[in-house]
């Protein structure tokens, strides 16, 4: 009989089923399943009884390097925490973008030093003139391609004209990745701040009254029409309003490779609460109305957006305060890497609004198949013996102060969870006991997209 490496016990949540299972993992990946229990034996067993083993979540939306302060070690050691045995990294990194293979090879090496679990990496382009590295960004390993149709920063998250983005989405058509947008309207968004801000009116509600829905709509329905005529497959990041999906839908019955996903505070908070936390509560595209929340809910609890991520921008007071009386000036973006999963099994599975089985799909088996991250995402035979383990009749009061992020700002501050992460496990070793995290830095590993050729990847 064979020797596992590990068993783990559990309500074990597969593809299609919910069942108590013991898995079996032989050198990192799972290599048996038995519905009977006492089966399979291992050299370390571990039992979490009533407790949900689910695949490893998948985070494909974090910012380790947009606040320098942050960096890889605090990133992952609050995915481990969170039950996220894999997240994509964006490329808007501070003070250089990943936009060319020196770069991007300087990024894979820093990771494979400081992970404490599985990474990929987003690439990027310049604002112009930089198509030409699409390729060997694809073949360097990036996952997927991050572009934007508004600026933040004209070097380091610049708007992308038209004509790059259509040279761009030709070039990622080659490579079979997908070519991902944030997408708001900034000619319309840069001219209401504008009057806004002369008009005195720079109280905390007005990030969202300057970036109304058709901002969002209007930026989307170019890029899915561009993406119609180039044949590239398309995704659609941090979705805030039900009516982009509606329109995501239309354009999916004529054909276009387009998917989406929407960040937990669209789907847990809404405008009343940026009235209330301010700056703590601001993020692009900014929190919108109660029925836009239920409108995605809807969407999401009918199959019509692919995932949920995080969208982790882990800013400190020094960016988040100077908006106190004038909400333009904070910077966007809230911490979540740590708190998604609980959060969202919370509202999801213990409130029932949505089946184990759904919620699964969402945070691990629709993000590792949307990026083509292989061997992520599912508990079965053949893949990475990547487990979250949630206890879902366990309750727990987040605390901001206890982030491992820099970021210790979160409007979900002192909220009570039911549901808690009380074990992670990546490739078969834990990384998270449920109260320490249990693994070094160095030992996450580098994930590389479908497009590498691997004679680069890791090389510099």
């Amino acid at each position: 009989m064979d020797i596992f490496d590990l068993v783990v016990i559990g309500k074990v949540v597969l593809e299609n089923e919910v069942v108590i299972a013991e898995i079996g993992v032989k050198n990192e990946k799972i290599t048996a399943i038995s519905r009977d229990i006492g089966v399979l034996k291992g050299n370390k067993t571990l039992d979490f009884g009533q407790s949900y083993v689910f695949p490893g979540m998948i985070d494909v939306h974090v910012h380790c390097f947009s606040n320098p302060n942050e960096g890889f070690i605090p990133t992952s050691s609050s995915a481990a925490v969170g039950g996220i045995t894999s997240f994509m990294d964006m490329p808007y990194d501070l003070p250089n973008p990943i936009s060319n293979v020196a770069q991007f090879n300087k990024k894979v090496h820093q990771l494979e030093q400081e992970a404490l679990v599985d990474i990929c990496l987003w690439g990027t382009i310049s604002k112009t003139g930089g198509t030409d590295q699409i390729i060997p960004l694809a073949e360097a390993g990036a996952i997927a391609f991050k572009m934007s149709t508004f600026e933040t920063d004209e070097y380091r998250f610049p708007r992308i004209p038209d004509p790059e983005i259509l040279k761009a989405m030709e070039l990622i058509k080659e490579t079979g990745l997908r070519a991902a947008f944030h997408s708001e309207n900034d000619e319309i968004i840069v001219d209401l701040i504008d009057q806004y801000q002369k008009s005195g009116k720079v109280y905390p509600r007005a990030h969202m009254e300057t970036r109304p829905p058709v901002t969002e709509t209007s930026a989307v329905l170019k890029l899915m029409e561009f993406a119609y005529w180039t044949g590239v497959k398309l995704h659609i990041v941090h979705v805030s309003h039900p009516r982009t999906i509606d329109l995501i839908n239309l354009f999916k019955s004529q054909g276009v490779q387009v998917t989406s996903e929407t960040c937990f505070p669209y789907l847990l908070l809404d405008v009343n609460d940026l009235d209330h936390f301010g700056p703590k509560a601001k993020m692009n595209p900014p929190l919108r109305y109660p029925e836009d929340s239920d409108g995605l809910w809807k969407h999401l609890q009918a199959g019509n957006i692919e995932l949920i991520s995080s969208d982790h921008a882990p800013w400190g007071p020094e960016k988040k305060d100077i908006g106190k009386d004038n909400i333009f000036l904070a910077a966007s973006g809230l911490p979540g890497l740590e708190i998604i999963a609980p959060l969202m099994f919370d509202s999801a599975v213990a409130k029932g609004n949505l089946t184990p089985l759904q919620f699964a799909k969402l945070m691990s088996q629709h993000p590792a198949e949307v990026f083509q991250i292989p061997g992520k995402g599912k508990i079965a035979v053949g893949y990475d013996a990547d487990f979250a383990v949630i206890d879902p009749d366990a309750t727990w009061i987040i605390d901001e102060t206890k982030f491992r992020s820099h970021s210790k700002l979160s409007p979900f501050h002192g909220k009570k969870i039911q549901g808690k992460v009380v074990h992670t496990i990546v490739r078969g070793t834990s990384v998270y006991d449920g109260t320490d995290l249990t693994v070094k830095p160095g030992f996450g590993k580098f994930i590389a997209g479908s497009a590498a050729k691997k004679s680069l990847v890791g090389s510099e």
